[in-house]
């Protein structure tokens, strides 16, 4: 791996990536210096103007997953270094990277992970087909068939691969589907967190930052969505300077790798994954370094803006006048003809599956509150009811739980609108509307917990259910109408992300040689914060906002989607609620059970966010009772060469699954059948001819009572007639002579005296041999038991059966003949 990096990113290829790196740098510092003055001014006139929307009914947490580990287990991880499949604990703490360790003994022990991946930017596959279609694009010219494989083959049928268009690759897999499922729902989740990386409570360094990198890409003639604006800043930007370095680089060195095509593959994926390590070690380094200077400098820009904010507005307003004059008759054209017909299609589009995904969330939220109803009607304590607001407390970051409201979104199709709108995919919006949706029920759920605790405290643990019904009811209430407010500004925002990029693309060519000369109308003093670019933006967003807003408000008039009208405005409906607020969050294990809830794990790293401590995870662990797990420590599972094919592993799977069946029997001799065994004794016994004749016929006896030697009369409760061939054993006899003597009980009083003499002669023989506790003398009694008995016996009589004892023992029972009453 290392050779191939080397010979083709030689030192004069690295200074090269440098050098790009540092232009694209250089280019964006610009631009993000400008963004950074107008979004100050932007974020000083908003506080001191006020305003905004809707007041938000439900509540809200700062930090809902403190002390909180969202997942671990074992993986089978692929190591490229030798081709290897390797078992591996996986932990997935509260900031969604993935660490993997050595084993869950290394993660205890706060070791560093031997590996930690952020998931940004990535794609989390479950099938090899998929993953082929995606290296097709890897080298230019080449395509793999899609039955070929790739340069590797999975240990099992259940793969997890996290695939990136430059960083490395990952491959894992596990050994059910079960285990598939619930692996491929965490770690997509930790790819949805991770590409929300820019904070919305920054106020001017967000907008900053993303009004640059749209910019930045305009100025290349890209006006569309973008999928890799994922990830914190500087991954962003190492992805924009991917965006042109990979193509350049690919065609450069592809054409140089030599071998078969899954090999040239995979060394094009170590060569890529180089290049972006170093990429994304200079961007965050300067990036680092722009935010520190603007730092710097907002102080003096702050005290600006607040002594002279009434001649800047003054100002901006006279220009965007100039501005509007210009552009408006233009951009209402364009609207008209090429916009305006398509607003409905777009929303309606957006609309179905986002409104299902935000139903299918009050449904879940329901159906989790219902069911701890239920519990505690069915004889729950207030020790339960902890128990399950704990884990209620992490309904929102249950990747597993939340799929079926995530499912509805990955629905959202725009077809037949991203060619004229230049949308690359509907990714970003289904990245986005899943996160406000995780949202909306952690507020859910937050809300609930106040009102629950605080009408636990007033009206007491009496009645519990009937408390929880009201707490339940009015959080749905606030739910409805607050999901109402965000899918509709999320509709509002999406429209513009999709309509200004498309317009700004048409209405370039005949504006942008005009604006330069509005440059000449702002003051120098003001010039920092007045762009005559962003100035144009603002009039053509303008010029659409009214339609856009005209078409979600029509929305909400027909009642569609569970929408609210405009006209509906809940403002202080619940006086009380705001109080609760400002309370800290209820920690209900402490509040109202003794210990840790179910699924906690034991410390861990600082990787993790913190040592010594017992961290709470949000997903239970996968309990794998069918399957045998044959690798518990971290041990070589067989490499690419040594897997065998799909006859073999089908052959080694049903082996498998019969060893599991056998280890499900009991062997603890405190086991229920074998209680019920001592409880309730069988007796097995020969039975004569006459009454084998008899179940022949399938004409059971029915019997009542045995008559003991000692005038003991036992009842029979059931009688099982077994005719079958069973081998003969001899191990050492430990049966009492008493049990023995229960089992010969059953003979007639009118035998001859020989063979009562022979049976009586026979017992005393075994109590001898019981007491010497020798194995050989058992096996003589035996058979002079058998000499003495078996006169009339013929050379082929069937073997005597066997009956096991409680202790494990196979002990002879002779045949008798034996009279039933």
């Amino acid at each position: 791996m290392g050779d191939v990096v080397s010979s083709h990113l030689d030192e004069g290829k690295r200074e090269m990536i440098a050098v790009k790196t540092g232009a694209v740098m250089r280019q964006f510092s610009d631009v993000y210096k400008q963004q950074y003055a107008v979004a100050l001014f932007n974020s000083i006139r908003y506080e001191i103007e006020g305003g905004g929307g809707p007041q938000s009914q439900l509540l809200h947490r700062k930090d809902p997953l403190a002390g909180r580990l969202i997942f671990s287990g074992n993986l089978f991880q692929y190591l490229e270094e030798n081709r290897k499949w390797r078992n591996r604990f996986v932990s997935v703490p509260n900031n969604y990277n993935i660490n993997l360790y050595e084993s869950k003994t290394a993660h205890e022990r706060s070791l560093h992970p031997k590996v930690a991946i952020n998931c940004a930017g990535y794609k989390a596959l479950t099938s090899i087909e998929d993953y082929i279609e995606l290296l097709n694009t890897s080298l230019p010219d080449v395509k793999a068939k899609l039955g070929n494989s790739p340069f590797i083959k999975c240990a099992t049928q259940f793969p997890l691969i996290l695939w990136h268009p430059y960083a490395r690759h990952h491959y894992f897999c596990v050994m059910t589907e079960k285990e598939q499922q619930k692996w491929h729902a965490v770690l997509q989740d930790c790819v949805r967190h991770c590409n929300n990386g820019l904070p919305e409570d920054c106020t001017v360094q967000t907008p900053a930052f993303t009004d640059s990198v749209r910019l930045h890409r305009q100025a290349k003639g890209h006006y569309g969505t973008w999928d890799m604006m994922c990830g914190t800043p500087p991954q962003i930007l190492a992805n924009l300077v991917m965006e042109s370095l990979h193509p350049e680089l690919r065609n450069a060195i592809g054409p140089r790798l030599k071998g078969k095509l899954q090999q040239r593959q995979r060394d094009w994926m170590f060569i890529s994954d180089a290049v972006y390590r170093q990429v994304l070690a200079q961007t965050t380094s300067e990036y680092d370094a722009l935010v520190e200077t603007c730092k710097t400098q907002k102080v003096q820009m702050d005290t600006r803006l607040r002594t002279d904010m009434d001649q800047i507005i003054s100002s901006k307003e006279h220009v965007s006048s100039k501005i509007r004059a210009l552009v408006l008759p233009k951009a209402e054209s364009l609207l008209k003809r090429s916009v305006q017909p398509y607003i409905d299609s777009i929303l309606d589009a957006l609309m179905e599956p986002t409104s299902r995904g935000f139903a299918e969330v009050r449904d879940v939220f329901f159906r989790e509150v219902v069911d701890i109803s239920k519990n505690l009607i069915n004889g729950g304590d207030k020790e339960k009811l902890g128990e399950h607001m704990e884990r209620l407390s992490m309904l929102a970051f249950h990747p597993v739980k939340m799929k079926s409201c995530y499912d509805n979104v990955e629905e959202l199709n725009l077809e037949g609108l991203q060619q004229r709108f230049d949308v690359s995919s509907p990714s970003v919006f289904v990245s986005r509307a899943q996160i406000l949706m995780r949202e909306q029920m952690d507020n859910a759920v937050h809300t609930f917990e106040q009102l629950l605790q605080q009408s636990l405290t007033a009206q007491g643990e009496n009645d519990m259910c009937k408390v929880i019904q009201g707490c339940q009811d009015r959080v749905l209430k606030k739910y409805d109408y607050d999901s109402s407010t965000v899918r509709k500004k999320f509709f509002r925002e999406a429209l513009l992300q999709i309509i200004i990029p498309y317009m700004l693309q048409q209405l370039a060519p005949a504006c942008a040689p005009e604006l330069p000369r509005f440059k000449e109308l702002i003051f120098e003093d003001f010039s920092p914060f007045l762009l005559v670019e962003n100035m144009f933006e603002e009039v053509v967003l303008q010029s659409v906002t009214k339609d856009i807003m005209m078409a979600v408000k029509e929305a909400a008039v027909q009642r569609r989607h569970n929408l609210y009208r405009d006209s509906i405005v809940m403002t202080d409906s619940d006086p009380n609620l705001h109080l609760l607020g400002k309370n800290s969050p209820v920690d209900w294990s402490t509040k109202f059970g003794n210990g840790e809830p179910e699924g906690s794990i034991s410390g861990s790293g600082d990787a993790d966010g913190g040592s010594g401590k017992r961290r709470k995870q949000v997903v239970s662990m996968i309990q794998l009772d069918e399957v045998p797990q044959p690798y518990e420590s971290c041990l070589d599972v067989p490499g690419v060469e040594l897997i065998p094919e799909e006859d073999t592993l089908a052959s080694n799977e049903s082996e498998e699954q019969a060893e599991a069946d056998v280890c499900k029997e009991p062997t603890s001799p405190d086991s229920v059948e074998e209680i019920r065994d001592l409880i309730n004794p069988v007796m097995e016994v020969v039975v004569p001819d006459e009454i084998k004749s008899d179940a022949s016929n399938e004409t059971p006896p029915t019997l009542s009572s045995i008559k003991l030697e000692d005038g003991v009369q036992e009842e029979v409760s059931h009688v099982t007639i077994v005719v079958e061939d069973v081998p003969t054993k001899s191990p050492q006899e430990k049966r009492s002579p008493h049990s023995i003597l229960q089992q010969l009980v059953g003979n007639k009083k009118q035998e001859a005296d020989k063979e009562e003499a022979a049976i009586k002669s026979a017992i005393e023989e075994i109590e001898i041999a019981v007491q010497e506790g020798g194995s050989e003398q058992t096996a003589e009694v035996c058979a002079a038991k058998s000499d003495s008995m078996g006169t009339d016996s013929s050379p082929h009589e069937e073997p005597e059966p066997v009956k096991k004892s409680v202790n494990g023992a196979d002990n002879i029972i002779d045949p008798v003949e034996v009279d039933l009453a």
